[in-house]
């Protein structure tokens, strides 16, 4: 069922950062409210012309976007070199899917998941341009596909719930990724110390 793990991975981070995580966190309320809001707009879309746009996966991007705001040149440069990447490997992988769809070796979202959320980790250093990139990135990319679809006059919705369904699960991924690498940097840091004491006291 389209969107069942959309809603799962979804209330599963809102509760997180409503109710466990630290209210002294300067991040916390505002992506709460984002997912809230994500959340609430994920059963509406509007036209376009011959397109049919989620509400939910066009307020994703206009997010990722003004999140730049007062950035410097070289940052949002970057930024977009990067999310361009992303959007090009996330079409590719649809169009490789729609025409060879025997390489599927397991559930596609799952494979592009891993792919994009591999590919943001190489192209980004920081949790928040990781997800900010992931965002922008396959969003681009669903409009893109959208149009290479409407010259064939196939349906599509772009935005929908299969989209926040690989959305949520490269967000997790990342996620997961990046607590694997804090807690790596933290026992790093921690052997030190006793190493570092051990020595004094000798």
């Amino acid at each position: 069922m389209e969107g069942l793990m959309f809603y799962w991975i979804s209330w599963s981070f809102w509760v997180y950062l409503t109710f466990i995580l630290k209210k002294d966190n300067p991040y916390r309320l505002k992506i709460a409210a984002m997912i809230l809001i994500v959340i609430i707009l994920a059963s509406v879309h509007f036209n376009i012309s011959r397109f049919d746009v989620n509400f939910s996966g066009l307020f994703l991007l206009f997010y990722s976007y003004t999140s730049l705001y007062g950035k410097k040149i070289k940052t949002v440069l970057y930024f977009f070199i990067s999310s361009f990447i992303i959007s090009i490997a996330y079409v590719t992988f649809h169009l490789f899917e729609m025409f060879d769809p025997i390489w599927l070796i397991f559930k596609k979202e799952w494979m592009m998941g891993i792919c994009i959320g591999y590919l943001t980790v190489l192209l980004q250093k920081t949790l928040k341009g990781r997800l900010l990139v992931t965002i922008s990135g396959t969003m681009q990319g669903e409009i893109l596909y959208s149009f290479i679809l409407n010259k064939y006059d196939f349906p599509y919705q772009i935005g929908s719930f299969a989209y926040l369904d690989t959305w949520s699960l490269t967000i997790s991924l990342i996620v997961g990724w990046c607590c694997i690498e804090y807690a790596g940097v933290y026992l790093e840091n921690y052997f030190k110390v006793m190493e570092e004491k051990k020595q004094r006291s000798s």
